[in-house]
């Protein structure tokens, strides 16, 4: 990237077992973030993960 940011389009989400939803961290790649999501849903909790992609806006895509 020409301005030395870097891009993290993709998002992990957690939504627990009241409906709260918490965004986890964000990742380069689609493959990273749903590792991420997959390692902390095999952890057995009541929590939900997802992954999301970041539209240019900013605003969630998924």
């Amino acid at each position: 990237m020409s301005d030395g940011t870097v891009t993290l389009p993709w998002l992990v989400v957690r939504q627990d077992d009241n409906g709260n939803r918490y965004r986890v961290g964000r990742y380069a790649t689609r493959a990273e973030a749903e590792r991420i999501a997959n390692s902390l849903d095999e952890r057995g909790h009541q929590q939900l993960y997802w992954v999301e992609r970041v539209g240019p806006n900013g605003a969630s895509a998924g």
